[in-house]
């Protein structure tokens, strides 16, 4: 187990040094001078002599080799400092930041709605197997996986907000605000979630153990929650952290459709812009945060699930 545990560390601090030295080589991408294109994105000039250009490269050190220049600007990273923001002129970090508890509050609300939803629901479906229930359940989880959002989001403000006027259309006011880009972003992953929780739930069920159990006298709903349910929301739970790695920096079109200043909005307006410290900063972030649940997921399904246990202790 504990060889385990320093292997996946070691595979994240990998994964982590890879991801940083892509995001570093941004400015380099293409046939244009990263010189010229930083002095674009920072003065939006583009008739800057020779003299101007190779003194901006002396200032910002892009005359040293480039390995020198990484590990310059990952030392920097390490310790937040990832310069000012060409359009702002605002330190990066607190941009990103303000971003990141934002996308981090409407990830935790849409998927905490799609989990809540889906474990019962797929359960049930499970139990009544090719009964109405289920057939519902089956029709409404592929429906919810086949709506665009891009369609879903402007429906949900013309009926909810213009219409009804329940809820505000836009913006990041307070826990209202959350409700409508919540519900939008949360349909998708709902329906992924109910699909795999009534299959998973339909192995289980069929388990020797579970029919065992069931046949010694114990009710189906004593046998669901005692020996059940735990392993059938195994599937679920590794879906649940690859939606939420996912979501925290990819929801740009619920983000934009809805004004919300999260981390999705914010990496497309770096781009747009051309804030290149931005850009950069925000990829790091979410990849980071990707590669950490990802890593998190993977240990504690080792603890909840003992055939994975005991397969890493031998390993």
């Amino acid at each position: 187990m504990p060889i385990f545990i320093l292997r996946r560390f070691a595979v994240l601090a990998l994964a982590l040094l890879v991801v940083t030295f892509l995001v570093f080589l941004i400015p380099y991408i293409g046939e244009t001078d990263p010189v010229r294109a930083l002095a674009r994105a920072r003065f939006g000039r583009l008739d800057l002599d020779a003299a101007t250009i190779e003194a901006l490269r002396l200032e910002l050190g892009m005359h040293r080799p480039l390995i020198v220049q990484y590990l310059d600007w990952l030392r920097s990273a390490v310790t937040g400092d990832f310069g000012n923001s060409y359009m702002s002129r605002e330190p990066v970090v607190e941009q990103v930041w303000s971003a990141l508890k934002v996308s981090v509050v409407l990830t935790l609300a849409s998927l905490g709605f799609a989990f809540a939803v889906a474990v019962p629901a797929g359960s049930i479906a499970a139990l009544r197997q090719g009964g109405s229930f289920d057939m519902a359940t089956k029709s409404l989880s592929q429906a919810f996986v086949a709506v665009p959002e891009y369609w879903l989001a402007p429906m949900s403000i013309l009926v909810f907000a213009l219409y009804l006027g329940w809820l505000p259309s836009a913006g990041w006011r307070g826990p209202e605000s959350v409700i409508l880009p919540a519900l939008a972003l949360s349909l998708r992953p709902m329906g992924y979630f109910t699909q795999v929780m009534r299959a998973s739930m339909i192995d289980v069920l069929n388990s020797p153990h579970i029919v065992a159990a069931h046949s010694r006298g114990l009710s189906v709903r004593r046998t669901l929650i005692a020996h059940g349910l735990r392993n059938a929301l195994l599937p679920v739970i590794t879906l649940f952290s690859v939606w939420m790695a996912g979501l925290l920096g990819g929801a740009v079109v619920i983000e934009v459709i809805f004004a919300v200043p999260g981390m999705g909005r914010l990496v497309y307006s770096a781009i747009v812009n051309g804030d290149i410290p931005v850009l950069q900063a925000g990829l790091v972030a979410i990849v980071t945060l990707a590669v950490v649940i990802n890593t998190v997921t993977d240990l504690a399904y080792t603890v909840l699930n003992p055939v994975v246990r005991i397969d890493n202790a031998t390993a």
